[in-house]
């Protein structure tokens, strides 16, 4: 488990995004390996708080990506554990999951895997907590009644079998959280912790997060940056690694 502590919200962002493009450039990406993990049900897709147009709004009308290929769950769909399974299955034929990006909740909630969730899980049909209901509130000019309760999300257990998951932790209203999460024991009510277990977490979190840590947890931690920086430099470009791979194909010769 890696935790990266950064200054402020702006620097935690750069260093995600940065690790993110390293990740993808890496990874090379093709067809059918693209999925969004979490959305909430009864809104239409073409509803300004709908997670469809929030992820189109803010991330894929912006990348070089085809609308098939974005896998968004259909909220809609008239039989919604059917839609779950069928996700499931799209995951495992497109080889699983290589990077899953994820925040909590000042709860210390995964996806929608409110506390008490199965640390198995996969991905189903949710109901959400008050306090997940409430937060989205702000999303609906405050009004309760608007708010959906219930979601289709991925499991925990979905996500512990990521190849490498990275979550994001900004903000003193998380720092809880992120205790729970890296000092306590592994706790269904803290479905975060769960990725104590997994073989290549990454946390990163901006020094407001961390005021519930041990003094000694944030120092142990920050002496490892100069280690864990060079996953972020040098900054990989794809023509680089295209010219990388295609000599990496080309025969020895004398």
């Amino acid at each position: 488990m890696k935790l990266i502590i950064l200054e402020n919200y702006g620097q935690t962002s750069e260093w995600a995004a940065k690790f993110i493009r390293n990740r993808i450039i890496q990874f090379s990406p093709g067809p059918d390996k693209y999925f969004t993990l979490g959305l909430p049900t009864g809104l239409p897709r073409d509803h300004p708080e709908s997670y469809h147009s929030f992820m189109w709004n803010n991330f894929f009308k912006h990348i070089d990506i085809s609308p098939e290929n974005t896998h968004i769950l259909d909220g809609n769909a008239a039989d919604l554990q059917a839609e779950c399974d069928a996700f499931e299955g799209k995951i495992k034929a497109a080889g699983g999951i290589e990077l899953f990006i994820g925040g909590i909740g000042p709860d210390g909630h995964i996806a929608f895997n409110e506390p008490g969730s199965s640390l198995v899980s996969r991905t189903r049909v949710k109901t959400l907590a008050m306090d997940t209901i409430l937060a989205n509130a702000r999303f609906f000019d405050g009004d309760l009644s608007k708010v959906p309760t219930m979601a289709l999300t991925v499991g925990v257990g979905t996500v512990m079998d990521a190849r490498e998951v990275m979550i994001l932790i900004t903000g003193a209203h998380k720092a809880f959280a992120l205790y729970k999460a890296i000092e306590e024991g592994v706790n269904h009510m803290w479905t975060v912790s769960a990725f104590q277990q997994h073989p290549n977490t990454v946390f990163v979190c901006d020094e407001d997060a961390t005021l519930e840590l041990k003094v000694k947890t944030v120092k142990y931690f920050k002496g490892l940056m100069l280690v864990h920086n060079k996953l972020v430099e040098p900054l990989y470009s794809m023509k680089e690694m295209g010219v990388e791979r295609s000599q990496s194909k080309k025969p020895y010769s004398d």
